[in-house]
C-alpha cells in the first residue's frame, strides 16, 4: 500500500448505541468508546447523517456543484440502505475526516478491544485509494 494515501477508520454500532450516538454522542452508555475516541481527539459523524447533509446542503447550493449529489440522494431514500447507514459511523481525528496512517493504525488498534464487546458490531479502515473505494454507478456519473 501506498504511504501517500490517507485513511478513515469506520464503525457501525447495534441499532440501540447508533440511536444513542446520533442523539447524545457522550452519553455514558458509550463511555468506553468515548473514552478510546477522545484518546485520539477522534468524533463520531453518522454516515447516513452525513449523506443526508450533503444532499441537503446540495439542494440548498445548487446540485450542479455537487457530483455526488444524485448517486447519494438514491442511495438515501432506499429503506435498506438508510438501515445500514444509520448504524455506520466516520471517525474524524482532529476535525479531519481522512488522515495519515500514523494517526489510523493506533485508533482502530485501541477500538479492537471494543469489537464484538456489545460495544462496535464491526471496525474496518478505509484508505484513498480510487482503486479501493466504490465508485458511481454509469447512470450517476456526468
Amino acid at each position: 500500500m501506498n504511504d501517500t494515501w490517507q485513511y478513515q477508520v469506520r464503525i457501525n454500532l447495534d441499532d440501540t448505541l447508533a440511536e444513542i450516538a446520533r442523539r447524545n454522542p457522550n452519553d455514558p452508555a458509550l463511555k468506553p468508546l468515548v473514552d478510546v475516541l477522545a484518546r485520539h481527539g477522534a468524533t463520531l459523524k453518522c454516515q447516513y447523517d452525513a449523506f443526508a447533509g450533503y444532499v441537503a446542503e446540495a439542494e440548498e447550493q445548487g446540485v450542479e456543484s455537487y457530483p455526488l449529489y444524485a448517486w447519494t440522494k438514491a442511495t438515501i431514500e432506499i429503506p435498506e440502505k438508510k438501515a445500514k447507514y444509520v448504524k455506520a459511523f466516520t471517525l474524524y481525528v482532529d476535525g479531519d475526516e481522512v488522515y495519515d496512517r500514523a494517526k489510523a493504525d493506533p485508533l482502530e488498534a485501541d477500538l479492537r478491544p471494543l469489537l464484538n464487546s456489545q460495544v462496535i458490531e464491526r471496525l474496518s479502515k478505509h484508505d484513498t485509494n480510487p482503486a479501493n473505494n466504490p465508485q458511481p454507478p454509469k447512470k450517476y456519473r456526468s
